[in-house]
């Protein structure tokens, strides 16, 4: 046994480093986005996300919008916990037919101007869930959409593009 933990111990990891993004390119979009986003609202962007019955994936990514690396905030972005207090919904996953009330309720509790951004696959036509009983299909199915960002999962760079050609197409 202790062989085998020593062997451990001593090997390299079997897996690879994450590629480093340029900080410079992840500031500038930053700025990008944040001067949008005042431009058109005259103040930050409050986004509500939805999960409309993913598989977590998108959601993994979304939450690292928030992490010390990507920090949304500093764009002009916050994350609020109610649709009142939202300008975007954020809408992941397939939507289920349990969710389906849920996600119409939200889309009306969202003050106007709003705008709906289905993320992911799943989001844009129901992705691998596309067809099951238990889905309703993808987020046009259910409420209006404004943009769609593609990906399983897109990633928090992709994400944060969208967002900002959100806000210069509309």
């Amino acid at each position: 046994m202790r062989k085998l933990l020593l062997h451990y111990l001593w090997r390299s990891p079997l897996t690879e480093a994450a590629p480093a993004p340029s900080e410079p390119a992840l500031a500038e979009l930053g700025a990008k986005v944040d001067q949008a986003a005042r431009r058109r609202l005259g103040r930050s962007l409050s986004i509500r996300e939805v999960d409309a019955g993913s598989c977590n994936g998108c959601e993994l990514e979304i939450h690292a919008l928030n992490n010390a690396f990507y920090d949304l905030e500093r764009f002009g972005f916050h994350i609020v916990a109610s649709p009142r207090h939202a300008d975007v919904l954020l809408v992941t996953g397939p939507v289920t037919v349990n969710m389906r009330e849920a996600l119409e309720r939200t889309y009306a509790a969202t003050p106007d101007p709003k705008w709906v951004v289905a993320v992911g696959d799943c989001g844009r036509d129901g992705g691998v869930f596309a067809g099951s009983y238990a889905c309703v299909g993808g987020v046009a199915a259910v409420i209006p959409v404004d943009l769609h960002i593609p990906g399983c999962p897109p990633n928090p760079i992709q994400l944060l593009e969208g967002l900002l050609a959100l806000l210069q197409v509309q």
